[in-house]
């Protein structure tokens, strides 16, 4: 994956009044960290930012005084009513070195006639390269029936990729709806009950 180039700022005023302005300013307050290095605070263009993370697990490149620097959003703040990015935290990292990230799940297929899939785990943490971080993995549940369980070792995952979840943990459950089926069994095993309980006595 080919890094996303972001022009950054050095941030000098702190406090909610400053953080507040640099977003009047469509920019967006964002802090560098890692590799021992003091946490550098910077500002980054507001809708460039935005638009690269929209995607699962981006390499970015941080442009700071003529250098730059390879980073991952480790920690994204975002404004619940207005769902506009309020700060972010990147993690520097460096071609070649692993980092953990979490990967979504993508389901792929139809489980079988008349079942529904329950999807337990939404993401799988794994240990991958910086430079080549996978944003999702596919989880086939084509033709499986009722009762069928698909666990985390089982998921196929990129190349150079470890998992980290544990590999027993349920990914996704097959199983029938709960409907109205449910409801007239739950009747029927009522009457047999009842029917049953004069004999008994």
């Amino acid at each position: 994956m080919a890094e996303i180039k972001l022009a950054a700022e050095p941030r000098t005023e702190f406090g909610k009044g400053a953080a507040r302005r640099i977003r009047r300013d469509n920019k967006i307050p964002a802090v560098l960290y890692g590799h021992g290095t003091d946490p550098v605070h910077v500002t980054l263009p507001g809708h460039e930012s935005m638009l690269a993370l929209r995607q699962t697990n981006v390499l970015l490149s941080i442009e700071l005084d003529g250098k730059g620097q390879l980073a991952v959003a480790k920690d994204v703040q975002r404004d619940p009513v207005r769902n506009v990015i309020e700060h972010i935290d990147l993690q520097v990292v460096r071609a070649g070195e692993k980092i953990t990230v979490d990967v979504t799940v993508n389901i792929v297929g139809e489980s079988a006639p008349g079942t529904i899939h329950l999807v337990e785990e939404q993401t799988l943490s794994v240990e991958a390269e910086a430079t080549h971080l996978p944003e999702s993995v596919d989880v086939s549940i084509e033709g499986l029936e009722a009762g069928a369980q698909v666990h985390a070792e089982e998921v196929t995952l990129p190349a150079g990729a470890t998992l980290l979840t544990d590999p027993k943990a349920v990914v996704v459950l097959i199983t029938e709806p709960r409907g109205e089926a449910s409801a007239d069994e739950e009747s029927a095993d009522s009457a047999e009950s009842a029917a049953e309980a004069p004999a008994e006595g």
